[in-house]
């Protein structure tokens, strides 16, 4: 080992949970653990894979945790504050002067948890931030931007970014709102983009596709992945419907989350014909359903921009296929798809406009815009995020305070 320092990796989401999240923290904890001691809190029981396991890997605590569904905000909230609570009183055991303690934004009450406990311990801290709370809340609807609860969490923000050592951002969009907050200072960011989990690699269109060829279309539109209160299913329904007498144009949809039942609603009350969906599908599948579509849509709500970034963006590119980002201009996605030429960008709730780049689509040649894609997610690549990962527990762990950069 390189340190007598630790890492300790503090995350609701670890394997054997098959979300992206999980997936991510345990890249960043195996890559780590090939340098450092690493110590992974996870809320995720079961059996590790076994790829996950044996020497050189990360050491893995359970955490007791119970996950609530996504709709059941009160219980959700209150198993997520008591995981992080445990989480807490975990670190204090665990960590020693000089560790660095590595967490992400999921649940939003972890990363309070974990710098407080790094602060108490005389440890460094570091955040991967997915999403900007409470910006995510205010964009979904869920709060007020002026309301006691969304000013009590920008003051507990300011306290918790001053605490922390380091932010890691995986769009270019969140360092505005980042340094808004009092606590924040450019220095403690790094951006590391997120990576595609699938080759890069230009998939051909197939009709023998398992998913493409019950549905009798040329042109088939995809929806795929968790669809949460910061997307906006209505947008992609509508869409469906201003489409429906456009035959060779179909929609193609799996997925879950709240987003997925309002979709199931809209359907089962007027029954498009240009409509399907097909039950979650699984990692095995991931790959032959992604190149079962000619064009994907990622439909955000208005304000997405320094808030969210869609890690699904990733691996649609990998497999060369166009996309419709439904977001504002400057956000992180979106500022790839247009640098790029890699489809089209549509403002947030205009459901025509949606509609009209979906149909220039159709009747477009695309095969440029495809090679692109795979060109665009070979720049986002898995071995340059970790060094990128493991350059900055070295720095954390040689000194708290990180360099400035240009």
């Amino acid at each position: 080992m390189q340190s007598q320092s630790k890492i300790v990796v503090a995350s609701q989401h670890y394997p054997p949970d098959p979300s992206t999240t999980a997936t991510i923290m345990a890249e960043i904890a195996c890559r780590l653990a090939t340098s450092y001691e690493v110590v992974v809190l996870s809320g995720s029981p079961g059996a590790l894979p076994a790829a996950q396991t044996g020497s050189g890997r990360p050491r893995v605590v359970a955490i007791k945790n119970r996950m609530a569904g996504k709709a059941a905000l009160v219980r959700r909230g209150a198993s997520e504050l008591l995981f992080a609570a445990r989480t807490f009183l975990a670190l204090i055991r665990r960590l020693r002067r000089g560790d660095v303690v590595l967490t992400v934004t999921a649940p939003f009450m972890l990363p309070y948890a974990v710098a407080a406990a790094a602060r108490l311990k005389g440890a460094r801290s570091a955040l991967i931030m997915h999403d900007l709370f409470p910006e995510v809340l205010v964009m979904a609807g869920m709060l007020k931007s002026g309301s006691v609860v969304t000013l009590m969490m920008h003051a507990a923000n300011s306290l918790m970014f001053r605490a922390l050592n380091a932010v890691i951002t995986i769009g270019r969009d969140a360092e505005g709102p980042l340094l808004s907050y009092s606590g924040m200072t450019r220095n403690k960011i790094r951006f590391i983009p997120n990576w595609a989990t699938l080759v890069p690699g230009l998939r051909p269109l197939s009709q023998d596709n398992t998913f493409r060829k019950a549905l009798g279309a040329r042109f088939v539109v995809g929806l795929s992945g968790n669809l949460g209160f910061t997307h906006d299913p209505d947008i992609v329904f509508e869409a469906a419907r201003l489409l429906k007498d456009e035959a060779d144009i179909h929609f193609l949809l799996s997925g879950w989350g709240v987003g997925f039942e309002r979709l199931k609603q809209l359907q089962a009350a007027e029954n498009l014909t240009n409509v399907s969906f097909v039950a979650r599908v699984e990692d095995p599948e991931l790959e032959a359903f992604l190149a079962s579509a000619n064009l994907w849509i990622i439909p955000y709500r208005k304000d997405v921009a320094g808030v969210s970034v869609p890690s699904r963006f990733y691996n649609l590119l990998a497999i060369g296929r166009p996309v419709v980002l439904v977001s504002e201009p400057e956000a992180e996605a979106a500022l790839t798809v247009v640098e790029s030429e890699l489809g089209w960008v549509v403002t947030p709730g205009r459901a025509d406009l949606l509609a009209e780049a979906i149909r220039a689509a159709s009747r477009s040649d695309v095969t440029a815009m495809a090679e692109r894609a795979v060109k665009a997610a070979s720049r986002f690549d898995r071995t340059e995020a970790m060094k990128a990962y493991a350059g900055l527990i070295d720095e954390l762990l040689r000194s708290p305070k990180l360099a400035e950069r240009r």
